[in-house]
């Protein structure tokens, strides 16, 4: 049990080993809750060195706490470990949690987010009934309860929450969602896929989602439904490199002249969005030509001039990268006759 032998009233529970705690627990595939989020969000350069300023600054001794739990809730990147170490350190002063005014909520809300994905399944518990006190009737903080029913794994219960919740607003894509991780977390990938199908009909632009049940076909060996759903992200997102990356090695895996030659072209475009730095698309273009040679019977000298040319990019970036590696790239090469 996580529970101190005393503690006074207004305090959370605090875990004995929180230095301990390093890495957050909670499946990969969280979703957000509310617009505070546990997938990593790309940041840009700025906000990277301005969060990572103010996070040696709180963990020396040096104040910031609060503006520090603010930029992660603020930039949604996941740092659930440290939430919980600071955000606790905030919520059982007095002083500084009433300082806060009305922010102090969201500060309740953010550490038991941060502790269910911790596994501190107790401080979310504590963390959950000040809210309830405070927000009895809230769809919110019944997502929450949702959730801590769902890290403790159990799931009929959960989904029981869940599926109240959907009662009141059958379009929560975020309650939607966790569904369809849970489901997958039980291991029922069938029941996965056919609620994201469901919910793609609702939320067609939900590239995230279109990306989930596509992953999902590939583990299956689904790979013609997997090109749909990388279709789909193409032509919603044709700038995103790893969805062409993604398209071609489904229909690489698929083969036929058709699908082969389809796929050289996509590893061609990953390789023009990328500045040619991606050595999995020149890898692939280089088995497409090698395929559709085999296929074909012939050769075709465009062919050989592309193979050539990214391979000549490989060798380049081994010699740079990896030099060790150089004569087993080589090797590889030699096997596709380049």
């Amino acid at each position: 049990m996580l529970i101190p032998p005393q503690r006074a009233a207004g305090t959370l529970l605090v875990p004995n080993k929180l230095q301990n705690i390093v890495k957050p627990a909670f499946p990969s595939h969280t979703i957000s809750l509310s617009g505070l989020n546990l997938q990593i969000k790309m940041v840009t350069k700025t906000e990277e060195s301005q969060l990572q300023q103010l996070e040696n600054q709180v963990e020396n001794g040096g104040g910031g706490a609060w503006e520090y739990l603010s930029l992660v809730r603020k930039l949604k990147v996941r740092r659930s470990d440290k939430v919980l170490k600071h955000g606790l350190t905030l919520l059982n002063d007095p002083k500084k949690r009433s300082a806060l005014g009305p922010e102090e909520w969201s500060l309740y809300e953010q550490v038991a987010i941060a502790a269910l994905d911790c596994q501190c399944h107790e401080v979310a518990k504590d963390c959950i009934k000040v809210l309830q006190k405070k927000f009895s009737d809230s769809k919110r903080v019944g997502e929450l309860e949702a959730l801590l029913l769902e890290a403790k794994g159990s799931w009929a219960e959960a989904e029981k929450a869940y599926s109240s919740l959907l009662e009141d607003n059958a379009l929560d894509q975020v309650i939607s969602m966790r569904r369809v991780a849970m489901a997958k977390a039980r291991g029922d990938t069938l029941v996965a896929i056919d609620r994201l199908n469901k919910y793609l009909e609702i939320f067609m632009a939900d590239h995230d989602a279109w990306r989930e049940l596509a992953e999902i076909y590939v583990s299956l060996q689904m790979y013609k439904q997997a090109a749909f759903c990388y279709e789909e992200l193409i032509l919603s997102q044709p700038m995103i490199p790893l969805h062409h990356l993604a398209y071609a090695d489904v229909l690489y895996t698929i083969g036929g002249l058709e699908n082969l030659q389809t796929a050289k072209k996509y590893y061609a475009s990953t390789i023009e969005l990328t500045g040619g730095k991606n050595i999995r698309a020149l890898y692939g273009i280089c088995l497409c030509i090698y395929a559709i040679s085999q296929v074909t019977k012939g050769k075709n000298t465009e062919d050989r001039k592309i193979s050539v040319d990214a391979a000549a990019v490989l060798h380049k970036d081994y010699m740079r990268s990896s030099p060790e590696k150089l004569t087993l790239a080589t090797l590889v090469l030699k096997t596709m006759r380049i």
